[in-house]
């Protein structure tokens, strides 16, 4: 069985080598959904039977892991040192650093990397995630998948 959560935040980036206008400072509205795959728990008398895993579980792992770290930062590649720099004057300003150019396919995997050892198999239902979407606009999204990575 598969399930999926779905979480938005927004956030700011750009992309240093683009040909185009998203080499500009500019945001987005992204959405993150996360897809588990595991066995329907079979539990009598307890709150998770029925489920793969409880979707406010499935929030709150994603939460804490990537949309509060995420929501309402800049995302900045750190090769990118103009703009690292220029963030780092504005004072308590919510700037997320990356190891990689804060393309949505990028972002993606890094979900993907973070969120993976995120979710345990708690229940013995053996718990995985499989996929992590990330859309950039409504029109445009990456998937980051288990045998992709």
């Amino acid at each position: 069985m598969r399930i999926t959560r779905r979480l938005e935040f927004d956030a700011g980036h750009r992309i240093p080598d683009h040909a185009s206008q998203c080499r500009h400072l500019h945001g987005h509205r992204y959405a993150l959904e996360v897809t588990l795959s595991g066995e329907i728990i079979d539990a009598a008398g307890q709150a998770v039977n029925g489920m793969v895993m409880d979707f406010a579980d499935v929030k709150k792992v994603a939460n804490d892991m990537i949309v509060n770290r995420w929501d309402h930062a800049f995302l900045v590649y750190r090769g990118d040192t103009g703009v690292v720099d220029f963030l780092a004057t504005l004072p308590g300003h919510k700037t997320v650093v990356l190891d990689v150019v804060p393309t949505a396919e990028n972002l993606a995997a890094e979900a993907f990397r973070v969120l993976n050892a995120a979710y345990q198999d708690t229940y013995g239902n053996h718990l995985r995630l499989e996929r992590v979407r990330l859309y950039e606009t409504p029109n445009c999204w990456a998937d980051a998948v288990r045998n992709d990575t």
